[in-house]
């Protein structure tokens, strides 16, 4: 006997939760984040007021543990040099070529976390329609195509943002540019790529909140690490906003701005990640 769907919840062509009654009483949900983070369904027994969980297989954990150390590690030390080359630009030297070397370097740990958490959806265990709730572990992937769904597309989109940030990053070597080169060479890609990863948390919050709009979930370690990864994006946003070069002048708009957003920003990526290496498969 098949276990019969009963109900599935998310934001317009995505589906983010699906509970199932089962052929012997009770019911099993599935929630997206749970299921390839953690590797989980929630099964609760009939008559019971709290349920278990039932785990993938071995191999399916083997594999979201090492992915959820390699990408959670990365974008802490990604965020930490990031902060750093912040910091040197505030209180240091201010040398423009020491502040690109650093942040090319964290842009590098960036590209590393949005590339492994990508890897992380491609190979999350994968639900059984009619399956009585059950999660299945595919053969590896290096890559797939799932717009429809929204981990997937959320993931990469920011992978796409930590790559945009990686041409930012590349042409701030340059030297001798115009005030119109810089624009469009350094500040452009750097206001896209915050875009991006505005883009890709406000889809994390459609995928743990089940709807379009964000909403609080304080007791969720997932909602916690969304909330404070999209902090930092916004703040990306303003020190990329704040380090515009006006043509008439050749400055920034403010400077000041522009480090401590990058400053504070990084470092909220760092605890995200910190926060990451206890959201354990």
């Amino acid at each position: 006997m098949r276990s019969a769907e009963q109900r599935a919840e998310g934001a317009g062509p995505f589906t983010t939760r699906l509970t199932w009654h089962l052929p012997g009483g009770g019911t099993a949900v599935w929630e997206s984040r749970l299921a390839r983070r953690r590797g989980i369904i929630a099964v609760r027994p009939p008559g019971a007021a709290a349920g278990r969980h039932t785990s993938a297989d071995d191999v399916a954990l083997r594999r979201l543990r090492g992915l959820n150390a390699i990408a959670a590690t990365a974008f802490v030390i990604g965020g930490a040099l990031f902060a750093d080359g912040a910091g040197v630009a505030q209180f240091g030297s201010g040398d423009a070529t020491t502040c690109a070397s650093i942040y090319f370097a964290g842009g590098l740990f960036f590209n590393t976390g949005g590339y492994v958490s990508l890897l992380q959806v491609v190979n999350a265990p994968r639900h059984v329609p009619g399956g009585e709730g059950r999660l299945v572990t595919q053969d590896w992937r290096w890559w797939s195509y799932e717009p429809a769904r929204v981990d997937w597309l959320s993931v990469f989109v920011l992978f796409a943002g930590t790559l945009v940030f990686a041409v930012d990053l590349l042409d701030s070597f340059l030297q001798g540019l115009t005030v119109q080169q810089t624009n469009r060479l350094v500040w452009a890609p750097d206001v896209i790529g915050c875009a991006l990863f505005l883009v890709s948390g406000h889809l994390g919050f459609v995928e743990i909140c089940h709807r379009r709009w964000p909403c609080l979930h304080r007791r969720s370690l997932g909602w916690w690490i969304v909330a404070v990864n999209q902090l930092g994006s916004v703040l990306f946003m303003i020190s990329a906003l704040a380090a515009y070069t006006r043509p008439a002048t050749g400055s920034l708009i403010n400077a000041d701005i522009a480090n401590w957003a990058t400053l504070t920003g990084a470092s909220c990526f760092s605890l995200g990640g910190v926060l990451q290496l206890f959201e354990l498969p």
